[in-house]
């Protein structure tokens, strides 16, 4: 589907029900995406990857294997998000913390690292500013890339945006006119005229800004996954956004 869809690359996410790879070796997985012209983009993810320990070293040593074994160019880091070092101060410290341990590792691999700050108002890494100051401190800078996502920008306020740090776009449309302090994931839909994030914006600002690389989608309505054939909304949601951006 990615394939016949022009897409240039797939990620993959180890948080579904189901086996990673649906229980497939990560370097058949790597072969047939590279046989389809396709770049494995990143492998998700390190849960909680600020709330540093041993155990948490363990499990992204674990996760960065499977990368390479599968061809993948980076993994993904996500904050804790239970209201533990929500104070700036403290994400910044939790953050720095876990970047500079995991630094040396990534780059014995020879991976990179997508970061993704949520806009929840429980994260522990909600704000991109925050994320930079990080990145730079540990010198991570070319191994360590933001995700921005264009729902959890908007939640966390619509702040600055870092198009040279950023490494990939995920994108989902919310429909509801609510609160954006009570948006959560089953409200994420594929993005059509009826969003209300802003999201063709997002990208017109980042690519005006100089941003050219992928952009990922991340719908988490239960309406979206039960889709019997999901080709033609993403192919209808892909186009929506490619003509809004073009204008």
């Amino acid at each position: 589907m990615a394939k016949s869809l022009g897409c240039v690359g797939v990620e993959f996410r180890n948080d579904f029900p189901t086996p990673l790879f649906d229980g497939a070796a990560p370097a058949t997985v790597g072969a047939a995406v590279k046989s389809r012209g396709l770049r494995f983009l990143a492998l998700a993810e390190v849960k909680m990857f600020n709330d540093w320990s041993d155990a948490k070293r363990a499990e992204a040593e674990a996760l960065m294997q499977i990368a390479v074994a599968a061809g993948a160019e980076a993994i993904s880091l996500i904050p804790r998000n239970d209201g533990v070092a929500t104070d700036r101060a403290e994400s910044r410290n939790v953050t720095e913390t876990a970047l500079r341990e995991l630094l040396p590792m990534l780059k014995s691999h020879g991976l990179k690292a997508m970061v993704e700050p949520l806009g929840f108002a429980v994260c522990s890494l909600r704000y991109k500013d925050v994320l930079a100051d990080a990145i730079h401190a540990v010198g991570g800078v070319g191994t360590y890339f933001m995700v921005h996502d264009t729902f959890h920008h908007a939640l966390a306020g619509f702040g600055a945006i870092f198009p040279d740090l950023t490494g990939i776009v995920h994108v989902s449309g919310v429909k509801d006119m609510i609160p954006l302090d009570d948006m959560r994931d089953p409200h994420r839909v594929l993005v059509d005229a009826d969003d209300v994030l802003g999201n063709v914006a997002q990208i017109r600002a980042l690519r005006a800004a100089g941003y050219t690389g992928p952009i990922s989608y991340e719908p988490f309505a239960p309406s979206v996954h039960a889709l019997a054939d999901a080709k033609a909304p993403l192919a209808a949601s892909m186009q929506f956004i490619r003509n809004g951006v073009a204008a």
